[in-house]
């Protein structure tokens, strides 16, 4: 089979709702009591609930029997491993096990893994009884977490073996795979999943599980996920697990993030009262709900797009929160944080009325 080189670098627009799938079709044989990740993970390309472009394309390369080395990348919980789980499942079928190895960052990513694990597999013969594609699959999952000894050796390995065997590459940040392995590799970009199609998959796992799920839990639900399935319907289990009904305020106190309307209360602390009052204020609420400040920080950030001010006090604003969050990321006292968090209102709402004036 001759060496598809010509790369193709695609980034997947909104895609098509996924239509007619009925849960019998994607549901794993399991306990009710398993990660619904795993349970509810497409097992077909068909089942795949979004970037049908990139499906489809992937599909078509198997069937004319030209698929290429892949590189998926994009963030997490957007269908990067469920695509090629099922590309596997339709190339092989019930020798599914034996023709793939899989690999992921809980694995040893050293070069000696690449020169006796997956050289060995993919040097070996394949038994593939019954196979129509009876080429290897190796699967190399956050692939961006092997060390770059590691991906020089399995640049090599990738020549040596492109007869008998295709790779596929997963990552989240594509610049961290070396260009001599990205320009051997078709790469696909997976964006975030929109709004509807998390909506539309959460619906479907809501009516196999027959949970009660108001508008409003879906609404935060899809808010909080930001674009990841898996970050979706982990909150959806944990939320079930913990309440009967899950509703908007269900959900945020299940995760431990801000409510909306706690961050419009804050907001209107940090810009009208005094530094005192704020700090004791936007403290005790922090206590009382368990929030953690880099939660309120990220939220209020998000919150000062819809205040009404000029660029200047607006950029400054948010570079100064940005830095505020930074230094919590290393561990900084909340409470100057929290000092500074108001410090940093108090002088863009002077600049404020300074503009009015």
């Amino acid at each position: 089979m001759a060496e598809a080189t010509m790369e193709i670098d695609v980034d997947a627009p909104p895609s098509r709702p996924n239509k007619g799938k009925s849960p019998s079709a994607s549901v794993v044989n399991g306990a009710k009591s398993g990660p619904w990740v795993e349970k509810y993970r497409p097992q077909s390309l068909a089942d795949v609930a979004a970037h049908r472009d990139i499906v489809d394309t992937i599909d078509r390369l198997t069937n004319e029997n030209k698929l290429p080395h892949l590189l998926l990348y994009g963030p997490p919980g957007t269908g990067k491993t469920s695509t090629i789980l099922a590309l596997a499942r339709k190339l092989y079928g019930g020798q599914y096990q034996n023709m793939i190895l899989e690999l992921n960052a809980s694995d040893d990513r050293g070069i000696n893994v690449v020169r006796q694990q997956i050289q060995d597999f993919a040097g070996a013969r394949s038994l593939s009884f019954g196979v129509k594609f009876s080429v290897k699959l190796v699967l190399l999952d956050e692939a961006d977490a092997m060390t770059k000894d590691a991906q020089f050796a399995l640049r090599r390995v990738i020549e040596k073996h492109t007869k008998s065997t295709r790779f596929a590459l997963i990552c989240n940040h594509v610049n961290k795979i070396i260009p001599a392995l990205q320009s051997r590799c078709t790469r696909f970009r997976f964006a975030p999943l929109d709004a509807a199609h998390i909506k539309e998959r959460l619906q479907y796992v809501v009516a196999a599980e027959g949970l009660d799920v108001d508008e409003s839990g879906f609404a935060a639900l899809v808010r909080l996920s930001n674009g990841d399935m898996r970050k979706a319907l982990n909150i959806l289990q944990s939320t079930q697990m913990a309440y009967q009904r899950v509703t908007e305020e269900a959900v945020y106190l299940c995760t431990g993030n801000p409510m909306p309307k706690d961050i419009e209360q804050i907001a209107y602390w940090l810009l009208n009262e005094p530094f005192t009052a704020s700090f004791r204020y936007i403290s005790d609420i922090k206590m009382r709900k368990g929030l953690a400040l880099v939660d309120i920080i990220r939220e209020v950030t998000m919150f000062v797009f819809k205040i009404h001010m000029s660029s200047d006090i607006r950029i400054k604003l948010i570079n100064d929160l940005a830095d505020i969050e930074y230094r919590l990321s290393f561990g900084c006292n909340d409470k100057l944080q929290l000092g500074a968090l108001i410090s940093t209102f108090t002088t863009a709402r002077c600049a404020l009325v300074a503009a009015a004036n």
